[in-house]
């Protein structure tokens, strides 16, 4: 329905692959990931929700711009989690420490042009765990770690 209504020509991103980025290793072997996996087995958050409540585009490659699902305060949480895991990682020395400016998004497709910020119904769900995704050739879920309860 926003895809039409912004008459984006992008293709969708599967059901399946949607996510939301917390911190970005680079382009990693599988030693890196082990290492992160070990890096991050001690991070224990606690379960939380979180919502997004407008969509807008993100900076990009013209022709190639984000459009994004973006939130308000209940995201602070996601951050937190984020830079928790990026600590953890930079304390092992396995990867660097997280951007402390990052925003908690979901990329719904990549479109061919920017638009506004655009209000929706919030969409709401608990986190409960996170899951380490090796996401540059398709996207395979390497790791997963859920939440104490």
């Amino acid at each position: 329905m926003l895809k039409q209504a912004h008459r984006f020509a992008g293709k969708l991103i599967p059901r399946e692959c949607l996510h939301v980025s917390l911190l970005f290793l680079g382009r990693g072997s599988e030693q890196l990931a082990r290492g992160a996996c070990e890096a991050v087995a001690d991070v224990k958050p606690i379960p939380f929700e979180v919502s997004f409540d407008r969509t807008a585009s993100f900076r990009g490659r013209p022709g190639n711009r984000p459009f994004v699902l973006v939130g308000d305060d209940t995201l602070d949480r996601l951050k937190s989690l984020g830079h928790a895991l990026g600590a953890a990682i930079a304390e092992s020395g396995v990867g660097r420490r997280a951007q402390r400016d990052f925003t908690p998004h979901v990329t719904l497709l990549y479109g061919d042009r920017a638009v506004d910020e655009y209000p929706v119904a919030p969409i709401r769900w608990t986190v409960n765990e996170f899951v380490l995704i090796h996401s540059l050739n398709g996207h395979k879920h390497v790791a997963r770690w859920r939440f104490d309860v």
